[in-house]
């Protein structure tokens, strides 16, 4: 029982630690954060498993873990609206052209890190974006002007205008 209160109690530090980092996908993160993260998952398997190397030890720990994880998703997924907290909200980072420089700050993504997103995936001026968004897995979607396309379709899709 030891084992599992202890999963949770780390599983939590890991949830505000991870979230504290930042939106970064795994491919984004950089050597740092990455050294972070393994370096953190030795020190967590010590917290948790203390000295029991037996297999029950590392099942329970393994299922804790699981379980929790499984059970936020589907909380996550069942109360959207109330529970936001749990993955995040994808975030305006630019519109009309321009960077937001306080939304950039608040998710402490530097300015070369949006232009080098946005050369990515082939736009070509950031003059052409109507809206940035950066997503909850820490990816950066662009919409770029098309005269098609009504200037509503941001406010349409869910997106925080903050």
């Amino acid at each position: 029982m030891e084992i599992v209160v202890r999963a949770i109690i780390v599983f939590v530090f890991l949830w505000l630690i991870t979230r504290a980092v930042g939106r970064s996908t795994l491919g984004e993160l950089s050597t740092f954060e990455l050294v972070l993260f393994i370096v953190m998952g030795d020190l967590v398997q010590g917290a948790v498993t203390q000295q029991d190397t037996s297999i029950t030890g590392a099942v329970l720990a393994v299922g804790t873990f699981t379980l929790l994880t499984v059970s936020l998703s589907w909380l996550s997924w069942r109360f959207p609206d109330r529970l936001r907290f749990i993955k995040g909200s994808p975030v305006v980072v630019m519109r009309d052209g321009e960077p937001r420089m306080k939304v950039l700050k608040d998710q402490r993504l530097a300015l070369e890190d949006l232009v080098t997103s946005a050369r990515e995936q082939g736009v070509r001026r950031l003059s052409d974006v109507e809206i940035a968004v950066l997503e909850v897995d820490g990816r950066i979607s662009f919409f770029t002007y098309d005269a098609d396309d009504s200037a509503d379709g941001a406010t349409e899709s869910g997106l925080q205008a903050t």
